[in-house]
């Protein structure tokens, strides 16, 4: 199985604009449920800690092979969502590692 956490940081000149983006990347990702061919399960989160070295939003997904993964990286409907969220997003750091579970 593959684990892939992906964290970004969102724009917004405001609290109520950054949180408002945030909940569009939560809801975008979110609808990919079910729609990608070997993804185990995908879950978003929004951040609650407020601490300034903290991300924004997380998404933490598996998958069921490196290839799933790959799959998922092509999808059109992933593709769809990254272009959505492309304007709103301004950091990405990303982590994919293999587990024997």
């Amino acid at each position: 199985m593959i684990k892939h956490i992906v964290m970004w940081q969102i724009a917004g000149s405001s609290s109520e604009e950054k949180m408002k983006a945030m909940n569009v990347v939560k809801r975008a990702f979110e609808s990919l449920n079910g729609k990608i061919p070997g993804m185990r399960m995908l879950e978003v989160g929004i951040d609650m800690s407020r601490v300034d070295y903290a991300f924004d939003v997380v998404l933490y997904s598996e998958f069921d092979s490196h290839d799933a993964l790959i799959g998922y990286a092509e999808h059109p409907e992933h593709l769809r969502v990254k272009e959505q969220i492309g304007s709103v997003r301004t950091a990405r750091h990303q982590v994919d590692y293999q587990t024997s579970v």
